[in-house]
């Protein structure tokens, strides 16, 4: 073996047990102790409110807040949220201003059940300084789940991970049963 095949095996078998540990962790019920409902910070539109939630700095390395609600029918049925076009349509980071854009291009991601796209955003909210907001949006056929997630101005991974760890839950899933009257 090469030296750059065996130092590409090393970091990719390191990859592998990053990720395997990283999805092991996403189903612990302490993520669930982490995180506690807060109010819901947003003014009322045509979805309505949603759940909010925030885990502290020292139960999640950095504070991470959640905001969480179903949008019925709102998806594309065909293909569900499967690119970056449909992410930015279908997301919620206009709660937080309508001036956003995206830093990079999604990512697929899955929670429970549902697939569909994380993308991070540079959002530019009013009488603020920018920061940054993770959008998840996960599709039930033509039903949509979406995640606005922010932690400070930056939505560092640790936060990301907590955050998808969280959407993963019992708490969460079990309210997205409901919503989508599965």
């Amino acid at each position: 073996m090469t030296r750059a095949r065996a130092v590409s095996f090393a970091l990719g078998a390191l990859m592998l047990v990053v990720g395997v540990r990283a999805v092991a962790s996403a189903g612990l019920p302490e993520a669930r102790a982490k995180f506690t409902e807060v109010k819901w910070p947003f003014l009322l539109d045509q979805w309505g409110t949603g759940h909010a939630y925030r885990c502290a700095a020292d139960a999640c390395g950095v504070e991470v807040n959640v905001f969480v609600r179903a949008k019925i029918g709102f998806c594309n049925c065909a293909t569900g949220v499967s690119d970056d076009a449909e992410l930015d349509r279908v997301g919620d980071v206009s709660l937080i201003s309508d001036k956003f854009s995206g830093i990079r291009e999604s990512e697929p991601v899955k929670v429970g059940w549902m697939s569909g796209r994380s993308r991070l955003f540079d959002v530019a909210p009013p009488f603020a300084p920018p920061r940054a907001a993770l959008a998840v949006a996960i599709n039930d056929k033509c039903d949509v789940i979406v995640a606005t997630v922010t932690s400070g101005r930056d939505v560092p991974p640790e936060a990301r991970q907590a955050a998808l760890a969280f959407l993963n839950t019992d708490t969460v899933l079990n309210w997205a049963r409901r919503e989508l009257g599965l």
